[in-house]
């Protein structure tokens, strides 16, 4: 194939069969499981281990990976002194990266990654590694969110879930039980979608057979861009512009007129609603329902969405993840820059699963070029120029 795809859009880049969409029906499946009956059954830890390892665990089998994760929460001292040299201007997504970049020089291997054989060796060092990276990625955004408040890092419970551990390190409090399994549902969500950026970042970075280390660094530098992962704390800033519902419809009308971006509404795969924000506004429903009260924030949302509805819908463009999913935080008490380093958690799974699969038939990503450059020509002393 010679032509040219901007974007490699619609270019087939690996076989796969952890994820699939149809965006044309809204459907995305985990190993063959649709997303809204993991969201409604499952748990992000099940979630994770689906992923990981292809099928959904017997009892027995969940009870260990649950126990393991559990047991590799915490992280070397050294590790928070890093973060401590950290600016706490700067943002989490940075710490983060820096912060799991790190992770390898406290964890040395000398196996090599690429899985030969079921069983070998690397294939046990990289379900090893899998559980201490997904472990470890929680309690470092947990972390930092007490760090830059001038607190100690709050230690880890091994007597909660995964998403209720996360949330009691991040506020030093023990989460409601209907915000722990919200945020539960919300790591399921997020936990994988087929080969998007930041998952082939780290495909690309795992085909150099690179410590994992560098594969989830790598995501999540992708993933902090704001057409990535980034566009949740945008869809905050958006809306407190609006103001209100009623303004909602004029001020799309101005952003369109002057072709400026809708932040959370479209997406490149798909022309209908995208079925997490379907699943994240039901989220927000219930949560505003156990509060008595509605959120400005959801109503004007809301708003924009119905305005939305007549002007962009004709054209296949809907609310994707990014429209609920940040103002389902901010009403947990999230502040706005840590959206995209949740976002970062719950997509590890995802990642760690494509990291796995690239190394078990694994041939190093060497694409071509359009050139587009002078035919060879003669150089020139500065003289003669």
């Amino acid at each position: 194939m010679t032509d040219y795809q901007p974007g490699l859009e619609g270019v087939p880049a690996t076989k796969s069969n952890i994820s699939f969409l149809d965006g044309k029906q809204g459907i995305l499946t985990y190993r063959g499981y649709r997303i809204v009956d993991l969201a409604e059954n499952s748990t992000y830890e099940e979630t994770a281990y689906l992923l990981l390892d292809g099928e959904l665990p017997a009892v027995a089998q969940l009870a260990r990976f649950d126990t393991q994760l559990r047991e590799h929460r915490r992280v070397k001292y050294n590790i928070r002194d890093i973060m401590k040299s950290l600016p706490v201007t700067g943002h989490p997504m940075e710490m983060l990266q820096t912060a799991v970049a790190s992770l390898g020089m406290f964890y040395p291997n000398n196996v090599p990654v690429q899985i030969r054989s079921p069983g070998d060796e690397s294939e046990q060092y990289v379900h090893g590694q899998s559980i201490r990276i997904l472990a470890r990625m929680a309690t470092l955004v947990a972390m930092w969110q007490q760090m830059r408040i001038g607190n100690d890092p709050v230690r880890p419970r091994n007597d909660l879930s995964y998403a209720a551990n996360f949330l009691y390190m991040f506020f030093n409090a023990e989460p409601d039980p209907l915000v722990a399994r919200i945020m539960d549902t919300c790591f399921i969500l997020h936990a994988e979608h087929t080969i998007n950026a930041s998952t082939f970042a780290a495909m690309v970075t795992g085909s150099t057979l690179a410590m994992p280390s560098y594969v989830i660094s790598a995501a999540i530098g992708t993933l902090a861009g704001p057409l990535h992962g980034g566009a949740n704390e945008r869809v905050i800033t958006m809306l407190e512009e609006i103001g209100k519902p009623e303004n909602a419809k004029v001020w799309l009308e101005n952003k369109l007129a002057a072709k400026e971006t809708i932040w959370g509404m479209g997406h490149r795969e798909y022309k209908v609603k995208d079925p997490r924000a379907t699943l994240l506004q039901k989220l927000m429903r219930e949560l505003a329902d156990s509060q008595g009260t509605v959120s400005p924030l959801f109503e004007t949302a809301l708003a924009l969405e119905e305005a939305c509805e007549e002007s962009l819908a004709p054209k296949g463009i809907y609310p994707n993840v990014d429209f609920y999913s940040g103002i389902l935080y901010r009403e947990i008490g999230i502040p706005p820059d840590q959206f995209t380093s949740i976002f970062a958690i719950a997509r590890t799974a995802g990642w760690l699963a494509h990291w796995r699969e690239q190394v078990s038939a694994n041939r190093i990503f060497r694409p071509t070029q359009v050139y587009t450059g002078y035919d060879p020509r003669d150089y020139l002393p500065a003289a003669g120029r």
